[in-house]
Formats: C-alpha cells, structure tokens, sequence
C-alpha cells in the first residue's frame, strides 16, 4: 500500500447520532450506517471519518468520553462496530475514528479516581489549582471547577464536565498510547485528533487577557501551541503512528500557516495534515462567532491561497467549509439551491489536499430554522444563550435567535435526509433533534434518481479527482485574487493545466481570460458561456 494513499482519497465525515437510526429509538447508530455503506460506495469516498462513537454521558455528544475502549449503548455494541469495520473494508472503505485526548469526561475512571485524594496516582492525570485563574471556558463561564473532595481546582477548557488531561505525566500519555494501538489493532485507518493543538499548557497558568465584551480572561495564550506539544506527537508518532499505515489529522484551532509546517512537515514525523480554522472564523467578532456576519470572498480567498502556498511543498492541506462544528455551507456561503452547492463543491475538491465532505452536504442541505432556545440541543448555543442573554444582556432573545440560526452547530446535526417519508427516512419516531422541514424537497432518494443532482455532481468531482493525477500534486496558482466575487485559481502539473472558475455571488460576472485551447472538464451548469458565469455558476477547464 502506498503509504500516502490519504493524498489522493475523499474523506465522508459521519455524526453517528445524526446519521441513520436502525432500532427507532430516536438515535443513529452503528447499524444504521452500516445500512447505507452501498451508498457511501455509490458516492465514490474512500474514508469514512466516524465522529465519537465511545462511551460518554453525552455532554457534548460524545466528545465527553468516560470509556475510550467501549461503545456507547446508543450507538450499539463492540461487535457492531467490529462488524462495520468488516463491510466498510469488504467495499475498500477505509474508517478513521476521532481521538479525543485533550480532555476526558469527569465520568472517566481516572478521573473519578483522580478526585478521591491528591495523593491518588491518577490525580496526576488532570491539571489542578489551589486558587483558580481568571480564564474563560470556551463554552462560557470560568474554566476552572472547584473540587471540594481534594480542596483544588481542575481546568477544562471547554465544558466543566470535560477535565484537561495532563499530558505532562508520562504515565497518562503512556495509557493514551497503549489505548491508541489497541484500536489500530483492531484494523482502523486512522484518527482525527480533537483539538490536539492543545493538549500542552503553558506554564505558569496566570489570569489571560480580558477582550472587549468578556468577562473571563482568554485561555487560548496558555493552551494553544504549547512548549511540548511538538515533543509530544513526535512521541506518539514514534511509539505508534510510524508503526502503522494509517491517516492522521490534527484538530488544530489556533495555528497558523506558517506553524501548520511544524505539525504536518512529512521531515518531523508528526501528523499528515490539519484542520485549519482560518477561513471558517473570518466571519467572528467581538462575540466570537455569534453573529450574523457573512464572509467576505476576497478574505476566503486570501486565507484559502494562503494555507495552498504555505503548505504546497513540504505539508499537506485538508480541504472542507462544513462539519460537525459548522453551519452548513450550502446556507453560510451559499444561496442554498443546488447551483451554489455545487459551485461551492466545484471550487473546493480541485484544490490540493484531502476533500472533506460532511454528511449531507452531497445533498446541499442546509441550515434549520430555531424559533426557540429549547429547540437546541448543542451545549455551546445554550451556554452562550445562557450568558449572553440572561446573564449579561448583550443580546436581546430575537438577535440571539439570529445569531443562533447562522452559526449553531446544530445545523449540522440534523437528522440525515434520507428520502421524504415522516423524519425524512432517518427514523420511524421523533429523532432527537428535529429534522428540517426541507427535506422533502432535499434528500437522498430524490438525488440518486436525478443526473443532474448535486449527489451526482459530487459523485462527479470524487471520480475525477480519483483520475486526475494534476489534482493531487499540480501546482496551485491564484487568479483574480481582488475580484469580489469570483473565485479561481490555476493547477499545473507536468504539460497538463485546469482553471476553475467560479462565481460566488448572485451577480453576472464577465472576465479577460484566453480559454480556445482548454475544454470544460465539469461544470455545475449546462449554459457556460467562455469569458461569462452568470450566478453561482462554475467551471473547470482543462488541457
């Protein structure tokens, strides 16, 4: 097996609660998505990346995980995942599971361990103070709980029922890497690193910063990119990645182009690749990312070339606008009909990385519409619901809604559109988020029986990228970069060149470009005109 084979694959993200529901408990399951591996193989992906499937209390939907080597009860059992496994491979699908190792759930037996007494071996294994900092979780409110069984503060950067793990205690990483192996073992393709940017801390832990609109200090000086990080996963890739021929990804929220080099360069034996958040968090502002403001094309682009040049050589880019943490792309970049889907599919999978496709977005699904707070059910919006409105009053119950409709990501865990029968093929009962009303219009079953859908158009792009050697390793060159409303850019490799074209708005747009010698290689639209896109329209041409 070519040990780079993650270079030229299209990874298909999979939110198991969300996915497909196989007993009509309300909840997807492992046997639900074993159901539709056929059409996962129809798509054409060669990865499946399965978002946390362990045991967990669900606080975070499962990104709180008290078991890393068990099942959660909802999902199924060890047995049902042995035998995914088996199907998805039997169909030269690979599965890649999400190792969340920042932080465990305070149901954790270590933890549970950690807080019987401060001389207890495991109390090493989470980060504790005598007097709490000043920090902010990133889930709102302190990052700091106060433990009254050990009289001492523990840290968890995100929800007080997620504790950090100390991953200066060589005992602790030595039972996260014992626990890695035992999955590899097991036959999986890879991991997704959860926030793995910031498992080392930076000490010493003093108050942070205070922004415009914060109570609470910023934590992410003191967790992001830490003094061991890179010493770290250089010893988890030497005592188990290298050992293996796997796909690694690194979660990395606050990393730059430039230090992406130090995670990714092939020469430093750490991770393949990472997940950047520069271009889903331009549209951020003092609130962080509760507001209603778009993004604007110039500085996608500019971010976007950015991370294609930095990493053009020595790196390796992951390539995707939505996820389980995202709104949809279809309604945060688009104008969520199936024309700007597929522009915005178009102008992404013929870039140089790895293409990352979530669930659904095959489909041009889209946001939902939240009249209430009641209605979500992600801990971020209500804890920011919470805070905003009714502690601090920054937002009135309507703007907050606003807010809340643009950017929760509980847009993304809608149930999975699967055709238009009642909860949309997902279930037979009401699911545990509710399924968004467009899915009669928006769904599998319509897509599969229509060429001209976008399922067929992404189809599409998945065999050409599998076909065209000049879309892993051509060169990448901006075009019209100060265009506010086109996006393109060249690719090169040996006499072979394409061009994507691609308009991003709702206007008409002509542009000066020499096109006789190239032919339209895909196009989301059966009226292209040479030198002319009307709206959403896009285009690759190549010779």
């Amino acid at each position: 097996m070519n040990k780079e084979w993650w270079k030229k694959a299209v990874v298909y993200q999979i939110y198991p609660k969300s996915f497909k529901d196989s007993n009509n408990d309300g909840i997807g399951d492992i046997q639900g998505i074993i159901s539709q591996l056929d059409y996962l193989k129809e798509l054409g992906i060669d990865v499946i990346w399965l978002s946390p499937i362990y045991q967990s209390p669900m606080i975070d939907n499962g990104y709180d995980i008290s078991d890393y080597q068990a099942i959660h009860p909802d999902y199924g059992t060890m047995a049902d995942f042995e035998n995914l496994l088996k199907e998805a491979h039997q169909r030269s699908i690979k599965i890649v599971m999400d190792l969340v190792v920042n932080h465990t759930s305070d149901e954790h037996k270590w933890f549970k361990e950690a807080v019987k007494s401060a001389d207890n071996p495991y109390h090493n294994y989470y980060i504790w103070r005598d007097k709490p900092t000043n920090f902010g979780s990133l889930f709102s409110g302190s990052a700091w709980t106060y433990q009254s069984s050990v009289k001492q503060y523990y840290l968890h950067t995100f929800s007080s029922k997620q504790a950090d793990l100390n991953w200066d205690y060589q005992p602790l990483r030595e039972e996260i890497y014992k626990m890695m192996r035992w999955w590899l073992d097991k036959g999986i393709d890879g991991f997704r690193m959860d926030v793995i940017s910031l498992i080392s801390k930076k000490y010493p832990l003093t108050d942070g910063i205070v922004h415009e609109n914060n109570v609470f200090g910023d934590i992410t000086p003191f967790i992001a990119n830490g003094p061991n990080v890179h010493r770290y996963l250089q010893e988890m890739n030497e005592k188990v990645l290298s050992h293996y021929p796997i796909m690694t990804i690194g979660e990395c929220p606050c990393v730059n182009a430039q230090q992406a080099l130090d995670y990714v360069d092939s020469n430093r034996h750490e991770l393949n690749m990472i997940f950047t958040f520069d271009h889903v968090s331009l549209d951020n502002d003092c609130n962080g990312k509760w507001n209603t403001k778009k993004t604007s094309l110039i500085d996608l682009k500019k971010t976007l070339n950015k991370w294609q040049s930095s990493l053009s050589n020595q790196g390796w880019n992951t390539l995707y606008l939505s996820n389980h943490d995202q709104p949809r792309s279809a309604s945060r970049f688009g104008n969520e009909t199936a024309l700007s889907a597929k522009c915005l599919a178009l102008t992404l999978h013929f870039m140089k990385g790895t293409p990352f496709i979530y669930q659904g977005e095959e489909l041009g699904m889209t946001n939902i519409c939240f009249n209430d707070i009641s209605e979500c059910q992600d801990i971020e919006a209500i804890n920011a619901y919470r805070e905003l409105v009714t502690e601090e009053h920054l937002f009135s119950h309507e703007e907050m809604m606003k807010n809340i409709n643009a950017k929760a990501r509980d847009h993304a865990r809608t149930p999975m559109q699967w055709n238009n029968d009642q909860y949309s093929g997902f279930s037979h009962t009401f699911p545990w988020l509710k399924v968004n009303p467009n899915y009669q219009s928006i769904n599998a079953k319509i897509q599969l029986n229509d060429q001209e859908s976008v399922f067929h158009f992404y189809q599409k792009l998945i065999k050409i990228r599998h076909d065209y050697q000049i879309i892993t390793d051509g060169d990448y060159c901006p075009l019209f970069e100060d265009h506010p409303d086109l996006f393109a850019y060249r690719r090169c490799y040996q006499n072979a060149e394409i061009i994507i074209l691609a308009n991003w708005s709702e206007k008409v747009i002509d542009y000066d470009m020499d096109l006789s010698n190239y032919r339209i290689l895909l196009a989301n639209s059966n009226s292209i005109i040479k030198n002319h896109l009307n709206a959403y329209e896009a285009v690759a041409y190549y010779k």
